[in-house]
């Protein structure tokens, strides 16, 4: 096998099978792996992230697909990294964004990796980040995520992104979908997608009054956050949505606001990072000692939180986890 760090200078040259089998190792999470990681995470932060979300059917992935399109006619090379649905037999992710982005399979300034979430919380694979990093080393200079889709916590995308976009749609039985759970908030462009459907107008009118609304309790800030109304179907309304990511992208870099925006989203990889490196601290340490404490749950002699806190701190001592002290 490739040393890892032996591929990083053909990530950087844009070599297609270096970038999937260092992408691949970050969705292993491979100890090998972690300093070629490091070495690349240090030479990234070029590449504008734009994170995409919304409500299943809304369109996201032909969203994408059309969002590339008109990034490649500007001359950007753009990565997608799409997150899709784990499936409960392999783990794998099923793919769905291949099948809708065929068009753009044989472009070489497209780069399109499906990653399973796995079951993280918050609808965010726990590589995806990493992924991110790999693509603009590589010379992306666009890199769209495309999450599962939003859910009463799945808002974890706005903490990644320099740029979120949150996609709505008619017809789907609520027609305030995106102001659930935050998803108003985390907004950076609001797209209402579909906008040929003739109750569409009552989506766009509803975003817009509530954002009115947050406008005036919310302190005046570098974004107003607009509502974009698309048409795939008659092809209207993505020369403002290429306008609108093009001016968030001079907020997101040449102002204090993206500043503060970069600082929150190191923060969030931080912490995620952390928690990533604790879990695997944990499960080592708990194999050995976990069985005396389970039977002693089992015949109830003691209780689930008690014993829970013996498991933690027996399990991250350092004689449980192989760490020197």
């Amino acid at each position: 096998m490739t040393p890892s760090r032996d591929l990083v200078e053909r990530v950087a040259a844009g070599a297609v099978p270096a970038i999937g089998r260092m992408i691949s190792r970050a969705e292993a999470g491979s100890p090998e792996a972690r300093p070629a990681l490091a070495e690349i995470y240090r030479r990234a932060g070029r590449a504008h992230v734009v994170g995409l979300t919304g409500v299943p059917g809304s369109g996201k992935s032909t969203l994408v697909a059309t969002l590339t399109a008109h990034l490649r006619k500007a001359g950007q090379k753009v990565g997608v990294v799409a997150i899709d649905p784990s499936s409960p037999y392999s783990g794998g992710a099923i793919l769905g964004d291949r099948i809708r982005m065929a068009d753009h399979v044989c472009d070489a300034g497209v780069y399109i990796r499906s990653m399973a979430t796995r079951g993280a919380m918050g609808g965010m694979a726990r590589a995806a980040l990493d992924a991110v990093d790999i693509l603009d080393v590589a010379g992306f200079d666009t890199v769209i995520i495309e999450t599962v889709g939003v859910g009463q916590d799945e808002v974890e995308i706005a903490r990644a992104s320099h740029t979120t976009i949150v996609v709505s749609a008619p017809g789907l039985g609520d027609e305030i979908q995106a102001i659930k759970a935050g998803i108003l908030e985390i907004a950076d462009i609001h797209v209402v997608s579909k906008c040929d459907r003739s109750d569409a107008n009552r989506t766009l009118t509803d975003l817009k009054q509530m954002l009115t609304l947050g406008a005036l309790t919310a302190r005046q800030a570098a974004w107003r956050v607009p509502v974009i109304g698309l048409s795939a179907y008659k092809g209207e309304g993505f020369e403002t949505l290429m306008t609108a990511i093009d001016n968030h992208r001079r907020v997101a870099f040449e102002t204090e606001t993206g500043a503060q925006r970069r600082q929150a989203i190191a923060r969030f990889r931080l912490e995620k990072t952390a928690e990533t490196l604790l879990i695997e601290r944990f499960t080592r340490g708990a194999a050995s000692v976990a069985g005396p404490l389970a039977d002693r749950l089992s015949t109830r002699d003691g209780d689930p939180y008690g014993l829970a806190t013996d498991l933690l701190e027996q399990a991250l001592a350092p004689r449980a986890s192989g760490a020197s002290t």
